[in-house]
């Protein structure tokens, strides 16, 4: 059995202010500091041998990444840093107050913007305040991948290929591996993970600092189980079509 951790970061700053982030590197919250604590101490009582681990270009990420390493004694493990791992990037909504944007668009848009598989915000501006406010990571990337709006479809498209050239080779020699990731980027690995449809998949929710462990049978061909670690801030999971 080899197997997977999956871990949104901890509460941002941002995600405190209840506004839409996506690319915009906002760095934790005091909530979300101790969400990564207790996601390491969760990890560490599995009693797992972690090979590998995987993050975004985001601060609130790689340093969730790092306090939950610091608390399974696994601060020199072996980290890749991926763009392709970055949250979705919300176009034109970066920076706005949800529950104002969901007044100005009307409900059925804002829903539409925010939760449906194939539909991206309009672009955002070259101008904007908030592209200064992106992570330096992102120098590395080129230039003709840069989007300036996605759908979750538009992040599924660069995360699964990355998982399946970077992470399943490492899942196949049945080597353990934990990813700190976002929202967005989650839900389409997961969307690929359990076979959930377009439509479905708008009903998945990716909690905050809880970590969801999904073991595989040998060639991975297989989800034999999949659960969140804190079962009191659990959310559904949707398998299958």
């Amino acid at each position: 059995m080899t197997n997977l951790i999956l871990v949104r970061h901890g509460q941002s700053i941002w995600n405190a202010e209840n506004r839409f982030t996506g690319w915009v590197d906002s760095g934790l919250s005091t909530k979300g500091k101790n969400e990564a604590k207790l996601a390491g101490e969760l990890i560490r009582n599995q009693n797992l041998i972690i090979s590998f681990s995987y993050t975004s270009f985001l601060t609130r990420a790689s340093h969730t990444l790092k306090i939950i390493l610091d608390e399974i004694d696994k601060v020199n493990l072996q980290k890749a840093e991926a763009w392709q791992l970055n949250e979705r990037h919300y176009g034109s909504l970066t920076g706005l107050d949800k529950e104002e944007t969901k007044i100005n668009l009307g409900e059925e848009l804002f829903f539409k913007y925010r939760r449906s598989w194939d539909m991206a915000p309009p672009k955002l501006n070259k101008s904007n305040k908030y592209l200064s406010s992106f992570s330096k990571l992102n120098s590395k990337i080129p230039t003709k991948k840069i989007p300036l709006t996605e759908s979750l479809k538009n992040t599924y498209d660069r995360v699964i290929p990355y998982y399946k050239k970077k992470i399943q080779p490492n899942l196949l020699l049945n080597k353990n591996i934990l990813m700190v990731a976002h929202g967005n980027s989650l839900r389409a690995l997961c969307k690929h993970l359990f076979q959930i449809n377009d439509k479905k998949i708008n009903l998945l929710e990716i909690p905050t600092g809880n970590p969801l462990l999904i073991s595989f049978n040998k060639d991975i061909s297989k989800i034999d189980q999949a659960y969140y670690l804190n079962k009191k801030r659990e959310k559904k999971l949707f398998f299958g079509h």
